[in-house]
């Protein structure tokens, strides 16, 4: 491990949170565009399907390139790529190009971009710090991109109100162009090892051996089982709160972002008790509780009538997601080997990619036809009944304790 690994995951942290900010500040200004404008679920599906669905194919090839080649060239790329297409976009709508349709192409030409640097970044920060830091810097880096998150959106609803759409394009590109300067010139980590090695196999072959990896291990694939239902039942909490506080309580900018306010607040202070706390020992029981508390949330989002107290669950959501993610992210950084790293969280990035697009194609039609809020009851009860899986699993609890990597 490099002596230096404090100063680079500094730096790395510092770039991936100035980009973040201007992504952000980019998907708070589509969706907000799209909702107002249209009001409509079925939009607010294609808006999601097009961000994601191009993560669900580019994902699985995605993480065998963060397995074959430098992960730090791999991101600086995929920023780039991310930052080029959002110029476009901003000079089509001061051309006067400002349809919804244009967003949506826009949307899954970003989301390439995405699903190349996602599996890179979860499988690069093992490179950067000693296995006993994972939780504390995994829950930090939590927390500082949910402070990005509280600040967004209230930066993008304020420049939505005082300036065109177009503006916020172009601070993406800034914001994008600052990370990778600071990437290229102040963050020297060499390659992993297999990067280093001459490459002998096809890229399918090692998509194939990765795959086989997950299968012959009983804690992934049953990690990634729950993911499947868990991502699904949380694609209408996830993007029909904005249409629903439009609809039920009022299509004031004010109100979504104050949601995406409560949300990110909860995040911060969920990635502060990680930070500090760290969980329980066994870290399934820790993503069990998270879990119990999202479907209960989740549920009571659906029968509030009171917008504060609907804010009070949103941000108990959002003080319940690091207790998810933060050890479910840190387990598979400790157990799967440094050479299928990339494939596995590619693998994970296809299945969130594509089961929330595909609980939106379903529950983003529904929503036109009844209330958003007997969707949130129906996949809050589900939910919570799902998190009986994570404690009833005796290969989960097992691997949760131990700190083995898988062979």
């Amino acid at each position: 491990m490099n002596k230096n690994w404090e100063k680079n995951i500094m730096i790395f942290l510092a770039s991936q949170t100035i980009s973040l900010f201007g992504t952000s500040l980019v998907q708070y200004a589509i969706i907000w565009f799209i909702t107002l404008k249209t009001q409509s679920g079925i939009m607010m599906t294609i808006s999601i399907v097009s961000g994601f669905l191009p993560i669900f194919f580019l994902s699985p090839l995605a993480g065998v390139w963060a397995d074959r080649y430098n992960r730090k060239i791999l991101i600086i790329l995929s920023d780039s790529f991310i930052a080029m297409s959002t110029f476009i976009l901003a000079i089509l709508f001061l051309l006067g190009y400002d349809k919804v349709w244009l967003l949506f192409v826009i949307s899954a030409i970003r989301a390439l971009g995405t699903a190349v640097q996602t599996p890179a970044i979860g499988a690069f920060i093992p490179q950067l710090i000693p296995e006993n830091k994972l939780t504390k810097i995994n829950a930090v880096n939590g927390s500082i991109q949910s402070i990005v998150m509280l600040i967004s959106p209230m930066v993008s609803g304020a420049l939505l109100t005082i300036t065109k759409i177009e503006i916020i394009f172009f601070i993406d590109v800034v914001t994008a162009a600052a990370a990778i300067f600071m990437l290229v010139l102040f963050l020297h980590v060499p390659a992993h090892n297999k990067a280093l090695r001459k490459q002998t196999n096809s890229y399918f072959i090692d998509m194939k051996k990765g795959i086989t990896y997950i299968k012959n291990h009983e804690y992934i694939k049953k990690f990634f089982l729950f993911c499947i239902g868990f991502f699904f039942l949380s694609a209408p909490a996830a993007f029909l709160t904005p249409l629903q506080v439009s609809r039920s309580f009022g299509n004031d900018v004010w109100r979504l972002t104050s949601i995406e306010i409560a949300f990110s607040s909860g995040m911060i202070l969920g990635g502060i008790v990680m930070a500090y706390w760290g969980g329980f020992k066994n870290r399934i029981y820790t993503m069990t509780l998270s879990s119990f508390l999202i479907g209960a949330c989740t549920f009571f989002l659906g029968v509030t009538p009171n917008f504060v107290l609907y804010l009070t669950f949103m941000g108990l959501v959002g003080i319940a997601i690091p207790l998810f993610n933060t050890p479910s992210m840190v387990l598979l950084q400790e157990k799967v080997q440094e050479d299928f790293l990339g494939r596995v969280f590619g693998v994970l990035t296809m299945i969130s990619s594509s089961m929330m697009p595909l609980g939106m194609l379903i529950f983003g039609p529904i929503s036109d036809m009844i209330k958003i809020e007997w969707l949130l009851i129906g996949t809050g009860i589900f939910m919570f009944i799902q998190s009986f899986f994570l404690i009833s699993s005796k290969i989960l609890i097992e691997n949760g304790e131990s700190n083995l990597k898988i062979k």
